[in-house]
This record gives structure tokens, C-alpha cells and sequence, in this order.
């Protein structure tokens, strides 16, 4: 087969806010190879991300990632590979390239699970999935008693672990900060498992982020995640020198594998964080997994959009028995419930599985991403290198 088509999707929702929630718009990815289709999703701006895939050549090594896609052949897993390295190579100059090369990357494999009619993760060698359990991700309250009821409720509805995150957090006082966790901590009662996410929010300023471990080790916190800039290596690495129980999480910054393995090596982080929509897709994620595991390193997706990237960031650790934590988002926007028509929800042991089902297992509701589609064209010199194309199944 040849890559025929690769089509790309902005959906939005009416109003975007300024909040550190992912789910608000959203760039789907279609392939076509023969009768086969497959689907993905980018986790980065847009219109940028279209941008780079359509951009007239810069030079020889900043090239539209189209060039590199169309045409090529796929019928294997090996496949896949190659055409990355070929993308890689011809627009290594053109910084978006991670990011639209991910959700087209994520669609070749769901294109060729369909095809061969094998679940995305047995494609990567893994004969079992294993369940994950699943720790319910969501933004600090503004005040510290929203955040103690958001805590209650997720509690009340099932998780044993959440995650809080942004808004207010690192940027007051550490007496406000602490409130904040002590309030998540007692909404989410003593044998709940906390996670806290600064949002890189000390850049690399070590100096700002130690008064806050107090509170954290107070808190039973089991990790503090992004204090820092993904490349900010030897600031994560002084903060987890002083940390105690509270280990450093990191990684969805990283936009390759050799930033992520970086972080592992030098970082001294307990938990490497991979976003299959922004590290080059589930192959590198896959790969990361791997080295982690090796070096003592705990493997854990970062996700906050649709079932679709859900399930792709699932697929390269769900080989690994004991890195069973997993991001599972619990306040996203209408948009990214609506994209499909599947959901990966909690079973009854609280526990989220991958669908048993070809490619990446999640079907995109077409009519419910047309309410949300964002026309846009893109017009270079007077000729139209980019329209919007019909979403349809």
C-alpha cells in the first residue's frame, strides 16, 4: 500500500480559555492507505502544527513534513520507522516537526492494526496489556476548598489517586501553596495516592521550589511533577537531592526520545512522563518505555485530551507489568468526550484497560467533530497550500 492521503482536522471549542487545560481544541489526524484509514491526534497548537506539515521548503533540511508522508509505502511495522527517519531527516530544521509528525504517526498505527487486525499494542510485541490504574488528573481549585472538594469527589467516585495541578499553585505564597496541598490531601483521605504538578512554573530556579517540599513530604506527596523546564536537567536533579520521599516527574516537554532519555540519565527522576502526541508518536514513546524500565525509571503517559489519545499513549507501556500508574483526565471539555465514540472508563475494579480491539480501538464521531470544526486555509503567494478537507468517515 501507499499513503494516499493525509488530512488534517482543527476542532475547537467556541471559547478557549486561558487555563492549563489541553482538551479545549484539538488537531485530528486522518491517513488513508488503500481501503485502510487511520486516525490520530497531534497534542500541540493547531494551526502551527498544520502549518509545518504544508510550509514551502526553507532549504534542504527544512522541508514540509508532506513531502516526506505522501507516496511512501506502507506495509509494515518497519515501515512506520522508515518513513520517521525520512520526515526527520528532510525537516530537521522545522521545530513543529515532532509534533504533526505524532498524530500522523499515531495514525499509521491504528491504520495498520486495522489492517492486520491486531490491537497497536501486540504490533509493538507486547503479547499481554496490562489494566493501569488510572489517577484522576485536574487543575488546582482556585481556593484551597475547591480543591478539597474536587478532591472529595474523585475520591467519592472511585480513584485511589489524583493529581492537581497548575492554576494557582507556585505562583503565591509557599503558605498558600501549602494550603492547597494539605486541602487536596484531606479531600482525598490519608490512603489516597497524591500527585502535584507545578507546571514549570520555577522554570529552573531551584531557591523558589524547596520551601515547597515541606509541605509535600507533610502531604505524603508521591511525586512533584515539571518544578521545572523539561531541559532544566540539573535543576530537576538538585530539587530531587533534597527531596526525600517526594520523587521528580517530568518528561511530556520532551519532543524526542533523546531529550527523554536525558532526563532520565541526568534528571534524577522517578517518573519519566511521555506524551505520544508531542515525542514523535508511539514508536519513540515505545522506545522510552524501554529504557526506562532498564534504568529503574518508572514509565507514565501524559495525556489530558480524547479517548484516541488516550489509547495511543497506552499502547507503549502496556507490556510493562509494574509500571501500572496512568494519567486519566477527569475535567475534559465537551470536544474531547464528543471526538469518539468510544470511551476508556474505569472497570470495576477501578482499574483502565486498552480496547481489545484493532489499531488503536477508538472510532472518531464524525457528525460530533463537524459541531466543532474550525475552517482555515492557508494562502501562500496567491495559491491556496492548505484547505480545510471534508471530514468524513
Amino acid at each position: 500500500m501507499r499513503i494516499e492521503a493525509v488530512d488534517f482536522f482543527y476542532l475547537s471549542m467556541p471559547e478557549v480559555l486561558d487555563i492549563g487545560d489541553g482538551s479545549q481544541d484539538a488537531l485530528l489526524v486522518r491517513v488513508q492507505a488503500g481501503p485502510y484509514v487511520g486516525w490520530g491526534e497531534c497534542e500541540a497548537s493547531p494551526l502551527v502544527s498544520i502549518a509545518s506539515f504544508v510550509t514551502p521548503m526553507s532549504h534542504s533540511a527544512c522541508k514540509p513534513v508532506r513531502d516526506s508522508v505522501l507516496g511512501q509505502t506502507l506495509d509494515t511495522v518497519a515501515d512506520i520507522a522508515r518513513i520517521c527517519a525520512v520526515v526527520h531527516a528532510n525537516s530537521l530544521d522545522l521545530l513543529q516537526m515532532p509534533h504533526t509528525l505524532s498524530g500522523i504517526e499515531i495514525a499509521l498505527w491504528d491504520l495498520l492494526g486495522k489492517r492486520f487486525e491486531t490491537p497497536v499494542y501486540k504490533l509493538l510485541g507486547a503479547p499481554t496489556a496490562y489494566a493501569k490504574q488510572p489517577y484522576a488528573s485536574q487543575l488546582f481549585g482556585d481556593t484551597p476548598h475547591e480543591t478539597y472538594t474536587k478532591a472529595r469527589r474523585v475520591s467519592a467516585d472511585g480513584y485511589r489517586a489524583a493529581k492537581f495541578g497548575w492554576g494557582p499553585y507556585g505562583l503565591g505564597s509557599v503558605a498558600a501553596d501549602a494550603e492547597q496541598i494539605a486541602a487536596a490531601r484531606e479531600g482525598l483521605g490519608s490512603d489516597g495516592i497524591l500527585l502535584v504538578d507545578a507546571g514549570t512554573v520555577w522554570l529552573d530556579d531551584v531557591e523558589r521550589a524547596l520551601p515547597r517540599l515541606a509541605a509535600l513530604r507533610a502531604a505524603d506527596t508521591t511525586w512533584l511533577e515539571e518544578p521545572f523546564l523539561s531541559g532544566a536537567l540539573s535543576a530537576y536533579a538538585a530539587l530531587a537531592r533534597q527531596s526525600g520521599s517526594v520523587k521528580m516527574a517530568g518528561g511530556e516537554g520532551c519532543h524526542s526520545e533523546y531529550m527523554a532519555q536525558h532526563m532520565i540519565d541526568y534528571a534524577a527522576i522517578g517518573y519519566v512522563q511521555i506524551d505520544t502526541g508531542r515525542i514523535g508518536g508511539i514508536l519513540p514513546a515505545y522506545r522510552v518505555a524501554q529504557y526506562a524500565h532498564a534504568r529503574g525509571v518508572t514509565y507514565v503517559n501524559h495525556t489530558f485530551t480524547s479517548a484516541l489519545a488516550l489509547s495511543a499513549s497506552l499502547q507503549p507501556f502496556a507490556g510493562l507489568e509494574h509500571d501500572v500508574i496512568c494519567e486519566y483526565p477527569v475535567e475534559l471539555k465537551p470536544l474531547a468526550l464528543a471526538m469518539t465514540r468510544q470511551r476508556i472508563v474505569p472497570d470495576d475494579d477501578g482499574m483502565v484497560r486498552i480496547p481489545d480491539r484493532p489499531g488503536l480501538g477508538i472510532d472518531i464521531d464524525i457528525d460530533a467533530c463537524r459541531r466543532y470544526l474550525v475552517p482555515c486555509e492557508i494562502t501562500v503567494r496567491g495559491r491556496v497550500i492548505y484547505a480545510t478537507p471534508e471530514l468524513s468517515a
